[in-house]
């Protein structure tokens, strides 16, 4: 059976933010979680540990081992994890540890946008300055514009690279990053990289981790199983260390590594021991749905320009010659179908949607009707409301 077939009516039940923040006639394709059911070893791992009352506070090395052996299988990534790895909570809470261990209020940090929201929420929430080094128009890294701003007034301390890329879902070549690497270095910038999409390519892409390509002994990446299967209600993650930035984990604030929850430990850790065919069988049906999402939008939504990436399970669409004022709310309130506004990921990406593809092949073509409708003179929306039509 696949991974990503469970029934509307079941997914409608549950009360996490996809299917809680719009009305209940809403398609929720927006915000990054996905439609599938919890891996027998992580409910095995969850329930035992409630059964036994095993609640307490997190312990040992366990998940950056488990880590640790995947990277190491998957791309040949060897982690000493005593001296380069520490217990973290959620991406962003590392992220915002790494910055406070390694700039001051008050220092410019360089984001690509459109980039994942909390990016910019995470530099200007803490006294950072943000300063923008825009994706090329074909959604990759644009070197030039990222040495422009290394080399710019602000003199940036940082540098935030999200890797694969969310919303692109651009996958960075060991060029590109080892560029960004060389880069860094001569401008003495310190790269933190959100590698929480890493496992989530398709078939046949390689992912590469950053702190493997040269000059990636000077970078953070920070990381969590949370994304790849689908286990945000458990907070855990990692920050991991180049070999030559490991300083920068004793100057960690006191509180970082204490947001770890300890059945957030013990399910992630059995996810990445007893789930990694699970996740290459996901990136399967999420390949397929991006082939699926292609075709539906060329046959019955012509005016949207799509043109599909190898990282996540996210879409990046770009509704431009529409000619729709705000494409994300003119799809909710006339389509009753809930995407992410690409203004939040850039301001100029106004007439951009992320859509979110982790779902069954059915609920692909049923977003795709419903925008295809709404923009239909006629129209009647799936539940019939008269300020639809």
């Amino acid at each position: 059976m696949p991974l990503l077939s469970l029934p509307l009516d079941h997914l409608r039940s549950r009360t996490s933010l996809k299917w809680r923040t719009y009305a209940p006639d809403v398609l929720p394709m927006w915000v990054a979680e996905m439609d599938v059911a919890l891996h027998p070893a992580v409910a095995a791992a969850v329930g035992e540990a409630l059964t036994r009352g095993d609640t307490g506070y997190p312990h040992g090395t366990a998940y950056a081992e488990a880590f640790a052996a995947m990277a190491a299988t998957r791309w040949a990534w060897e982690l000493d994890t005593a001296a380069q790895a520490r217990r973290a909570g959620d991406v962003m809470n590392s992220i915002l540890a790494v910055l406070e261990a390694s700039t001051d209020p008050g220092d410019a940090v360089v984001i690509n946008p459109p980039v994942y929201p909390p990016f910019r929420q995470v530099v200007s929430g803490y006294r950072r300055r943000i300063t923008e080094a825009p994706l090329a128009a074909s959604g990759r890294l644009d070197l030039t514009t990222l040495e422009a701003a290394f080399a710019g007034p602000d003199r940036p301390r940082a540098y935030l690279l999200c890797s694969p890329h969310n919303p692109t879902g651009v996958v960075h070549t060991a060029a590109e990053l080892a560029a960004v690497m060389e880069l860094a270095a001569r401008y003495d910038v310190q790269v933190v990289v959100d590698e929480i999409h890493a496992p989530l390519v398709d078939p046949g892409t390689t992912f590469v981790p950053l702190l493997t390509v040269p000059g990636g002994e000077r970078a953070v990446s920070v990381t969590s199983a949370g994304k790849t299967w689908n286990l945000a209600a458990f907070k855990a993650g990692l920050i991991i260390a180049g070999t030559e930035a490991t300083p920068l984990l004793q100057k960690l604030p006191p509180l970082a590594q204490q947001s770890t929850g300890h059945l957030a430990n013990l399910a992630h850790t059995a996810a990445l021991v007893s789930a990694q065919d699970w996740v290459d069988e996901l990136m399967v049906e999420v390949a397929a749905n991006k082939r699926l999402l292609a075709t539906e939008l060329a046959t019955r939504v012509p005016g949207v320009r799509y043109e599909p990436q190898p990282g996540t399970y996210l879409a990046w669409l770009d509704c431009t010659d529409l000619g729709l004022a705000a494409p994300a709310r003119h799809f909710l309130e006339s389509g009753r179908v809930a995407f992410s506004p690409g203004a939040n990921f850039a301001s100029g990406h106004r007439q951009w949607v992320r859509v979110n593809l982790a779902c069954a092949p059915e609920l692909v073509v049923e977003g795709v009707r419903r925008m295809a409708g709404s923009l239909s003179e006629g129209w009647a929306c799936p539940d019939h409301h008269e300020e639809c039509v």
